[in-house]
């Protein structure tokens, strides 16, 4: 861990897409037919959503924590218009992790499209166009101070660190499920490695409940794990033995991306979803925990940490 800053890809300067990729597939939720364009964005434009399906208002919708508008079963943001564009947290995970500051994506639909219900093919797409620095400084969240939310036996926090770091743990009833736990340090390679490829949930006894509400239309076992009387039905099985708990940590990556800036912290989320993980960022930006600055100085900061600790260890060689 001592060389944490060198063993990312981190760039001081901010980056976006080298070229542009397409993805095809279907809304989760809406059922919708989906052709989305991810492209580069000039620096300091964040993450956009362009619904090109819209012609008679503002069409453009920041990825962003305020514009946060629905939390039910997927993170969906929002313009002053109400345009809204849902399930955005797959993409947006993959995109953080992936260290792609700014972005457009162009939909000609209201959801983004699910694909294997996982990052993955978002990353494999990043990772085949690849990226590129631009002339512009990458500004990162450092917590300075702890800061957490409760809601009955959930909770999420932020905890000082001098690295990012995740740590998720979920608690079902099912047996199939149970209780789960995944900490990591949040690092591009980790990401891909462990956590990008694990697929959202959902159990057989809520199915028509969620259809008749307008939900899950767009779902089945080629994008989403179906759970049935304590069992996976997809053929396949599992991809990982933990896949649930991994996929609610890639999701606390996708809705915690929405802060606008990579967050130098420790993320503590139990039992969280997409409405808890969007509180902790509204918390934490109506309080004083947290101090922006460029990358580099951050580095700076984790090197004297580490001189720091150097020293008490071998205290004549510091």
């Amino acid at each position: 861990m001592n060389d944490f800053f060198a063993n990312t890809d981190l760039s001081f300067q901010q980056q976006t897409l080298a070229d542009s990729f397409v993805c095809m597939g279907r809304g989760l939720h809406t059922g919708l037919r989906v052709v989305m364009s991810v492209m580069p964005a000039e620096p300091n434009t964040g993450i956009e959503f362009v619904r090109r399906d819209v012609t008679h208002t503002d069409n453009v919708v920041l990825a962003r924590w305020d514009k946060v508008s629905d939390t039910e079963l997927s993170t969906t943001i929002s313009n002053d218009s109400g345009i809204r564009v849902s399930t955005i947290e797959h993409l947006m995970a993959a995109l953080n992790a992936s260290g792609v500051d700014n972005a457009r994506i162009v939909l000609d639909a209201p959801e983004v499209a699910i694909m294997d219900g996982s990052s993955k093919p978002f990353i494999e797409q990043i990772q085949k166009v690849g990226l590129v620095r631009q002339n512009a400084e990458r500004q990162v969240i450092v917590i300075k101070r702890p800061l957490g939310i409760t809601e009955n036996k959930a909770s999420a926090s932020y905890l000082p660190s001098a690295v990012p770091w995740l740590d998720m743990s979920i608690e079902f009833s099912q047996r199939l499920i149970g209780r789960q736990r995944l900490s990591l340090p949040f690092t591009s390679q980790l990401f891909c490695e462990e956590v990008a490829g694990a697929r959202t949930f959902g159990f057989a006894e809520h199915l028509a409940e969620l259809k008749r509400r307008g939900l899950a239309r767009g779902s089945s076992l080629d994008n989403a794990i179906l759970i049935e009387n304590d069992k996976v039905v997809n053929g396949g099985g599992l991809r990982y033995a933990d896949e649930f708990v991994r996929h609610k940590f890639l999701d606390a990556v996708g809705d915690l991306a929405l802060a606008g800036h990579y967050v130098i912290g420790h993320f503590k989320g139990h039992r969280s979803g997409h409405r808890m993980n969007n509180q902790l960022l509204r918390e934490l930006f109506a309080s004083n925990a947290w101090e922006m600055m460029p990358l580099r100085q951050a580095h700076d900061v984790w090197a004297d940490f580490m001189h720091e600790q150097e020293a008490l260890v071998h205290p004549l060689s510091a």
